[in-house]
């Protein structure tokens, strides 16, 4: 164990909940998923929906989901250009699992 209490090994990097953790650990992760669970998005508007929201920190956010393959963004060719965002397929297969961590919050978090 470290000097925090958690134990650490070989076996917990290779563990896939570990791997699941460390994709949304992030601050403000989770509610890019969920805001772009509900429809694509611009950057303006996932900043204005989320709110509070450095457009430094959500644009960090959105190119590190976009390199997990978690976002697509498309860059519409129009005058001007503009970009959206939408879940892949693999970041709406996670949406299970945001699904049951908001069923179990609903249930027993206070």
């Amino acid at each position: 164990m470290d000097n925090h209490g958690k134990i650490e090994s070989k076996n917990n990097l290779l563990c896939p909940m570990v791997a699941t953790i460390k994709l949304v650990e992030k601050k403000w992760t989770l509610l890019i998923i969920r805001e772009l669970s509900q429809s694509n998005s611009r950057f303006c508007r996932l900043q204005k929906e989320i709110g509070n929201l450095n457009p430094r920190t959500l644009s960090s956010r959105l190119r590190e989901l976009e390199n997990e393959e978690i976002i697509y963004r498309h860059v519409k060719r129009e005058t001007p250009p503009w970009v959206e965002y939408e879940l892949t397929e693999k970041g709406r297969d996670l949406l299970s699992v945001l699904n049951a961590m908001g069923a179990w919050g609903e249930k027993w978090a206070k």
